[in-house]
């Protein structure tokens, strides 16, 4: 524990002899934590948070599928269609601009 006081002793000394070596250290620091809090934020709130649903973990995507693989859109008629299916709760259709 001795050892550990005199270190902390010696680095207060050596941060007062040099101001501006302290002053970039500890705006580094505010900036890793800031920038780490920043991220930790936006990987919560978008990954790690469950969407603001009921039974969230039984949202599914409905895609078409060709034999080229799995297309990305699905006309209206056959979003009519498997709305009228009734295979699902509810169905829902969006796009880039939000939900329709």
């Amino acid at each position: 524990m001795e050892t550990i006081l005199a270190d902390l002793r010696q680095a207060i000394r050596v941060l007062r002899i040099s101001p501006g070596f302290t002053l970039v250290a500890a705006l580094v620091l505010a900036l890793g934590v800031g920038a780490n809090t920043a991220i930790f934020s936006v990987v919560n709130a978008v990954l790690l948070k469950p969407l603001p649903y009921p039974q969230s973990d039984r949202i599914m995507r409905i895609a078409r599928h060709f034999k080229e693989g799995n297309g990305n859109s699905a006309s209206i008629p056959k979003f009519m269609a498997w709305r009228q299916a009734r295979v699902f709760d509810s169905v829902a259709a969006y796009d880039f601009a939000g939900p329709a």
